[in-house]
């Protein structure tokens, strides 16, 4: 049997095991280090507990919890008793809780930490046997510590068989109910070896951990590739320690996804005016001193490579980062294919698409335009949906993507939208949104932006505006400077687009697009149909009003 992921865990814990393998921020300037022989002696004695609850094997145990060293233990916890992980985003509400839950059939639930647990408990079974890790609300369920005190450890290498479902990995629920897509240890150790090895990841890698590590963008690129590399994994403690929590890192290998990307440079701006820094990145005497003064001021400083996913990422937000020195590439997976899919290469790095395949990932573009991959970390399919994982294969193998796209013959795959996405104005045309928003979000005073119109006499624009900007907006010279800005950046957009596409008009949301108000997707994604129903009644105002920037 080939070695699998479990494998490289018990190497590690014999040949680094007082090296550090993570770190978890305790407030203020507290963390604790886990060593490797630290982190698999407590998952042994855990997974010894999980098996006396009378658990039986392929079993399934949730995780609720933000990001912390204790989800990592668990989850090897979970694999070493000889069961499957259902990690649950710790932003759910208790509906999607219980959903999850009961649609998975879980065994048992480890709670971590969490900032909405009094609203989210409900959701949970009264019967499920309940775990608190040590940063959790406080509880009455039996604790990690207290389980590791009294619990003999699993001896040996407990292992797995590479057809064994590893983790059922739900989606974010951003086109409705959340599905159950099933990931077994021989194909996610496939799509971990390939990662580390196409970025070259070594022992000595930094990371931080911060995007939810329900998502596969999370778990594939921080969690499963350092368990193969052995890398050192930090912890973010919260929104507002984040900066000082990166600089506590000093990550080497970062991840993020478009919205933060943004922030991070609308961040930049806020101290040194666009124009201004333009002008000092073009001096060669002062180019390298100002770039490094950007990236340690972001906790950037010693990152190697920086990678974007999740969503579209504007090309010119990407240039602005190279012009920095950040070598930020752009990648493109899903959840299907466990995040191994495509990725920028150093060598063939083209802003505005989104790479060329991983090693033995197949792709092709189908007639009606939408991309199909074959990727050794697919699936092996949705949980309890035969008949949609049917309807997602093509008869040889190859996964529907739902996503429109274009080669170009060195493989680089740029992508034109989403098929689901497409709508139809009352001119009888198609328009893909997501490469308008693309073009939209370019402009440093939108922070989100959502393209509609189906039926509509022509397509309309919502925008968020960016978060420096929202609190001047009472005043009238501020208003009157967006209204003037956005009015300019609507006609420069419309003449990038096909007559079809124009937008009539933007129109900016009264108020931000947050996971809490259900806006958005747990990764920050925009939920699309939620968005379009908030805004439905007022379509025949706006469309009957003359203004290229109206104010929802």
């Amino acid at each position: 049997m080939a070695q699998l992921i479990l494998d490289d865990v018990y190497d590690w814990e014999t040949k680094a095991k007082d090296r550090v393998y993570l770190t978890q921020p305790l407030g203020g300037v507290a963390v604790e280090d886990y060593t490797w022989g630290r982190v698999v002696g407590e998952a042994r004695r855990v997974a010894a507990h999980l098996r006396s609850l009378g658990l039986q094997p392929g079993d399934k145990v949730g995780m609720l919890s933000k990001n912390c060293a204790h989800f990592f233990m668990a989850e090897l916890a979970i694999w070493m008793g000889g069961f499957t992980t259902v990690a649950i985003f710790p932003t759910e509400g208790p509906d999607t809780v219980r959903y999850v839950l009961e649609h998975s059939e879980a065994k048992a639930l480890f709670v971590g930490k969490l900032d909405t647990w009094s609203a989210q408990e409900p959701g949970v079974p009264a019967h499920l046997p309940r775990v608190a890790f040590p940063l959790a609300p406080p509880t009455s369920f039996d604790t990690w510590d207290a389980i590791v005190a009294r619990t003999a450890p699993l001896d040996g290498r407990p292992s797995r068989s590479p057809d064994d479902l590893a983790m059922i990995i739900y989606t974010s629920g951003s086109t409705g109910t959340p599905k159950g897509v099933m990931h077994s240890f021989g194909r996610i150790t496939q799509a971990a070896r390939g990662i580390v090895k196409e970025l070259e990841i070594s022992a000595e890698e930094r990371y931080i951990s911060y995007l939810p590590l329900a998502h596969v963008f999370e778990r594939a690129y921080v969690e499963v590739s350092s368990m193969v590399a052995g890398s050192h994994v930090f912890f973010a403690e919260a929104l507002d320690t984040f900066v000082a929590d990166l600089k506590r890192a000093r990550p080497t290998l970062f991840i993020s996804v478009p919205r933060l990307w943004l922030k991070f440079q609308q961040g930049v701006f806020t101290k040194m005016p666009p124009s201004r820094l333009d002008l000092l990145l073009k001096i060669p005497i002062v180019k390298g001193i100002i770039s490094k003064k950007v990236l340690t001021g972001l906790g950037l400083d010693s990152v190697r490579v920086a990678g974007s996913g999740s969503a579209p990422i504007p090309a010119d937000l990407i240039a602005w980062y190279r012009r920095l020195g950040l070598n930020l590439r752009e990648g493109y997976a899903m959840t299907e294919d466990f995040a191994y899919s495509h990725l920028s290469r150093e060598d063939n790095c083209v802003p505005g698409y989104v790479g060329q395949p991983y090693a033995e990932v197949e792709v092709r573009i189908a007639e009606d335009g939408e991309v199909l991959i074959k990727s050794p970390g697919q699936m092996i399919g949705y949980y309890k949906s035969p008949e949609l994982t049917a309807e997602v294969m093509t008869a040889d193998g190859f996964f529907r993507t739902g996503d429109k796209g274009e080669r170009r013959p060195d493989g680089l795959l740029k992508l034109t939208g989403r098929l689901k996405e497409l709508f139809k104005t009352a001119k009888g045309k198609y328009v893909a949104p997501a490469p308008i928003e693309n073009k939209l979000n370019e402009h440093p005073l939108i922070e989100l932006s959502c393209v509609s119109g189906s039926g509509c006499p022509s397509a309309y624009a919502l925008v968020v505006l960016a978060e420096d900007i929202r609190p001047k907006m009472a005043e009238a010279a501020t208003r009157t400077r967006v209204e003037q800005e956005l009015g300019a950046w609507l006609e420069q957009v419309n003449k990038t687009l096909s007559g079809y596409e124009q937008l009539q008009m933007i129109v900016v949301s009264p108020e931000p697009w947050t996971v809490e108000n259900g806006f958005l997707t747990p990764t920050l994604k925009i939920k699309r149909s939620r968005i379009e129903a908030s805004v439905e009644s007022k379509f025949d105002g706006w469309f009957a009003t003359k203004g290229s920037v109206l104010w929802g």
